[in-house]
């Protein structure tokens, strides 16, 4: 059973073709909201926390919880909530797998609730960021964090290293992936790690996205239909990670464990809602750059997530009015200190500056605001969930030193063809 098959068996179970106002409390009884998402991230919570205790001041009777899951298995533990009868009121949604969500009937519309509230200015929240998110002129999820993938860099033991930084090989025009990557593999010989792809961890294999977009590659055709694994840009992409791991040793290894927010690596590629986990105490000397220019040239990678209200919540009302209040104008400006947003009005170095006092705004504008309106949106597919663990049990086969690439890569298509075909 396909994804997006067993969404919409969930949906149906949980009789969500019900009439919408039929769950929905009164508006003088309690009601309890919760939201699924995958951070822990102390300084997200409190920030969503205090939006939501504003909620609650003009709405006594709501009370939101913030309900955080593991990124691995995410989604997989979404879907088994919602089978079970146990779906959440509102969730974080990966781009990955938004088009199962939005066709699956198991989302609320959205689009006249966000209309109708004072203040909201729908115009305001750019198409192309609504683009996933939409279908047949309804939306279904708001996307409130657009997010290009950026590279932070400690300074301090790329120096160390005898090494030039990052800024230094920008200013120069040599801000590639082999030189960056020989940065990586001399900052390891040193004693430190090289550079590591946050989230990635040998499991999370669309985040290699963020490198092998460098080469030209993709994971299967524009249209979905086809898988392109084998063809020679993600063969070179792969095979240039491979060498930087298993040769280099650039990158730390299957089952090394390091952190580059504790001092531990030269680099890491992640999105700037991790800059909060910079060191308070003990810093070292850090930078935010854009990705390495590859092969192909220059380019940016975009994570977007969406947040929906589930069609099946006992208060469907209720969770559209708050996910309305939670993305105004005023609390996106709020949210846009860790989760660059959608609103045009908000998409400059100045607003996001105000947002993010860490960063400079030469690194907004480099990283955040060219990222948003020159990068393309990490790899999705309908049915994404079973694509990607079925390609993640194949891809296991190269995470070892002397694995063949080509035919590593040969028995991913083999194995996820049929699902493309779908």
């Amino acid at each position: 059973m396909t994804r997006i098959t067993q969404l919409k068996a969930a949906a149906f179970a949980a009789g969500i073709m019900l009439p919408l106002m039929a769950g929905t409390a009164l508006s003088q009884d309690a009601v309890n909201l919760r939201m699924t998402l995958w951070t822990a991230n102390e300084a997200h919570l409190k920030l969503f926390n205090e939006i939501a205790d504003a909620y609650k001041a003009n709405h006594p009777n709501v009370t939101v919880t913030f309900d955080s899951l593991p990124f691995d298995g995410y989604t997989t533990t979404l879907t088994t909530q919602i089978a079970g009868g146990n779906a959440p009121d509102l969730a974080w949604i990966l781009e990955t797998t938004a088009g199962d969500f939005v066709n699956s009937g198991a989302l609320s519309p959205l689009k006249a609730t966000f209309e109708g509230a004072e203040g909201y200015n729908l115009a305001d929240v750019t198409q192309s960021s609504l683009a996933l998110w939409s279908a047949d002129g309804e939306i279904y999820a708001y996307p409130f964090s657009t997010s290009p993938f950026g590279m932070f860099v400690n300074n301090d033991v790329i120096k160390a290293a005898g090494q030039k930084t990052p800024a230094e090989m920008i200013a120069a025009g040599e801000w590639n992936w082999q030189n960056a990557m020989a940065v990586n593999a001399a900052v390891a010989a040193s004693g430190k790690q090289g550079l590591i792809v946050r989230d990635f961890d040998y499991k999370v294999w669309d985040n290699l996205a963020s490198i092998w977009n460098g080469w030209g590659a993709s994971p299967w055709s524009a249209d979905g239909k086809t898988c392109t694994m084998t063809e020679q840009p993600m063969v070179d992409a792969m095979t240039f990670i491979h060498d930087a791991i298993f040769k280099q040793k650039a990158i730390p290894g299957p089952g090394v464990s390091a952190d580059f927010f504790a001092g531990d690596a030269a680099m890491t590629i992640t999105q700037i809602s991790r800059a909060s986990l910079l060191p308070k105490e003990n810093p070292f000397s850090w930078d935010l750059v854009p990705l390495p220019a590859g092969p192909a040239g220059e380019y940016a990678v975009i994570g977007q997530a969406g947040i929906g209200v589930f069609a099946n919540s006992k208060n469907p009302k209720e969770a559209a009015d708050f996910l309305a209040f939670f993305t105004n104008p005023e609390n996106s400006a709020k949210l846009a200190q860790f989760f660059p947003p959608a609103r045009a009005s908000l998409l400059n170095a100045e607003v996001l500056g105000a947002a993010n006092p860490l960063l400079t705004p030469e690194q907004i504008e480099a990283v955040v605001v060219k990222g948003i309106s020159t990068g393309v949106v990490k790899p999705g597919h309908a049915g994404f969930a079973e694509i990607q663990q079925t390609a993640r049990a194949a891809l296991d086969a190269l995470w070892v030193a002397d694995a063949d690439v080509p035919a590593v890569l040969k028995s991913v298509c083999d194995r996820i063809q049929p699902l493309l075909a779908q």
